[in-house]
């Protein structure tokens, strides 16, 4: 069995750069591409599990048939005490599964490279402690988290999503940004209405200072992996 279970949800929302991270970390992969139809596992087992971005709510079954099972395996994962790390989706199904609430179209959208503060709780935690107060990460989103579970632990923020990285337990992690992704996704994007080319240009101006505290974010959580 493989270290990790990943969960791809879009055909554009794969592992990308965190999927290169981990394996270079020594951890092996399973993708799932259940938005092709690949059945997800009934069980998570020994393996830690990440669940990637995608244009849904995390209830949305009638949308995505296969989100009811990755819900059951990120409630495996918080029972289990399995590492689990939740992008965007991933995240918000994290806050939902363990008693929070998501709202679509909720408050301001971000898209492109956005500065997110890091609160003081941050520098108890296993994947966050010791980055900078302020670092940049590509967003991507109107859906957001709106009410952390109970006893969680808020990470980090920006002012127009609140709840931008937050931990259930002792190692389950969501986060709303997209650590996984080079500034060249957002020319992937569809236009809708701002300016690609300028969110590109200000997210290379980023990269440089953002890509190495994510880079140490997934070397991290590759460690609790392989100590759990």
């Amino acid at each position: 069995m493989r270290d990790v279970l990943i969960v791809q949800n879009a055909a554009s929302g794969g592992p990308r750069r965190l999927g290169e991270w981990l394996t270079d970390d020594g951890l092996e992969l399973e993708v799932v591409r259940a938005f092709e139809g690949a059945a997800v596992p009934e069980e998570l087992g020994e393996r830690a599990l990440v669940v990637l971005g995608g244009g849904y709510l995390p209830s949305e079954d009638g949308r995505a048939p296969w989100l009811a099972a990755t819900r059951t395996l990120v409630r495996e994962a918080l029972d289990e005490g399995r590492p689990y790390l939740g992008v965007c989706l991933g995240g918000q199904m994290l806050a939902e599964v363990a008693g929070g609430l998501v709202k679509g179209d909720a408050g301001e959208p971000e898209n492109g490279s956005t500065a997110i503060t890091l609160r003081p709780e941050a520098a108890g935690d296993a994947l966050f402690h010791g980055l900078p107060e302020v670092v940049t990460a590509i967003e991507h989103h109107k859906d957001a988290v709106v009410e952390l579970p109970p006893d969680a632990v808020w990470l980090a923020e920006t002012e127009a999503c609140p709840y931008q990285a937050f931990r259930v337990g002792a190692a389950a992690w969501g986060v709303q940004f997209h650590p996984e992704v080079w500034p060249e996704r957002i020319l992937e994007w569809d236009d809708r209405g701002f300016d690609l080319a300028e969110l590109h240009r200000r997210a290379l101006l980023d990269e440089p200072s953002a890509t190495p505290v994510w880079r140490e974010v997934a070397r991290r959580f590759s460690g609790v992996s392989r100590n759990s």
